[in-house]
């Protein structure tokens, strides 16, 4: 029996669009094991057991399945088509599913160190990384599932070949039943497509993540985006950037520092369509006005919203709760701290 775990994680905190994330110890699990006696007609010869979120509208087929479907792509770039007969993968998820809180994110990690352990565990975690990025395409949230903590990324420049080994189609990487066999890519991805760096945090600063009952589709929120921006408010986010990544290790924290510095104009304002009521609970949560509140952002895509506080988690919780019902929208919450040690693995 092997057993993986596997943090959500809130991207694009404050300024950082594309760029910062945290891993957060709300975990996807998954154990590993084998029934010679399963009778499983699956035809990569594995049976999935899933509970949790969206429980009703997980595919349970190997192929169709983001965590099993990731699986098979790093075992089929290296020589490997089939799990072993009678692998049964049982699949774990408390996180909510596109709510901003990394699902997809920890599913591919996840899937990534399935395929990993049935190849002899022989990649690093920097190296399954590469691996997932063909599919995730966005180094934040899936940095911050598999390597834990505060992480900071960015993709390489690659020359003309790495270019476009990084941007086949998402459908020759995850193929469906009517991709072409010519076209399911088997060959693995150039290294180190990203660089990471994980800063610290001050571990007296709690995630709050406040939880809508409502889904916004990643596709949806990257579409409503322009397609350039002022340079004003490029400049505007990378002041703030510079400051915050520094700001929350200190201590004690400078909540009006971390505050400001969190302030966002390239993605927030945009998507405030999107998600009801977000200008107004953005603007009118400040630090003066509530003890211990440190920040607040979206978190991912949304509709999550992470407030970083100090103390007075319910009161400051309960306060946005009530913001989004008077625009009739149910809210859950989550008190959170970070998963320092990402993606975990255990025999």
């Amino acid at each position: 029996m092997f057993k993986i775990k596997v943090p959500a994680s809130s991207a694009n905190i404050g300024p950082g669009f594309d760029v910062l994330g945290i891993g957060l110890n709300l975990y996807l699990e998954i154990t590993l094991s084998n029934d010679s006696s399963d009778t499983s007609k699956d035809k990569h010869n594995g049976k999935i057991i899933y509970s949790g979120e969206g429980k009703e509208n997980v595919p349970l087929e190997t192929e169709k399945n983001l965590v099993t479907a990731t699986a098979l792509y790093v075992m089929r770039c290296n020589g490997m088509e089939k799990f072993p007969p009678g692998t049964v993968i049982e699949i774990h998820n408390p996180i909510p599913l596109g709510r901003g809180l990394g699902s997809s994110g920890a599913a591919i990690v996840g899937g990534s160190m399935i395929g990993n352990y049935y190849l002899g565990n022989k990649f690093s975690k920097e190296r399954l990384l590469d691996y997932c990025l063909l599919i995730e395409r966005h180094p934040d949230n899936i940095a911050a599932a598999m390597l834990g903590g505060f992480v900071g990324s960015y993709l390489n420049e690659l020359d003309e070949k790495e270019t476009q080994e990084k941007s086949v189609p998402l459908t020759s990487i995850l193929p469906k039943e009517d991709t072409p066999a010519t076209q399911i890519v088997s060959k693995p991805p150039p290294h180190k497509i990203g660089e990471y760096l994980k800063y610290n945090w001050n571990e007296k600063i709690k995630c709050i993540a406040i939880i809508p009952n409502f889904e916004v589709s990643t596709d949806d929120a990257r579409s409503i985006l322009p397609s350039s921006y002022e340079k004003a408010d490029i400049i505007f986010n990378l002041q703030r950037l510079a400051i915050l990544t520094s700001s929350l290790s200190q201590d004690p924290p400078n909540s009006q520092l971390i505050y400001n510095s969190m302030k966002d104009k390239l993605h927030q304002p945009y998507r405030s369509t999107l998600i009801p009521g977000l200008t107004k609970i953005l603007d009118t949560l400040k630090p003066e006005e509530n003890p211990g509140l440190c920040g607040i952002c979206l978190s991912g895509a949304g509709p999550t919203i992470l407030c970083l506080a100090v103390d007075n988690f319910d009161q400051l919780a309960n306060k946005i709760i009530d913001m989004f019902k008077v625009e009739g929208i149910q809210c859950s919450w989550k008190l959170l701290e970070l998963a320092y040690d990402g993606a975990t693995t255990k025999n």
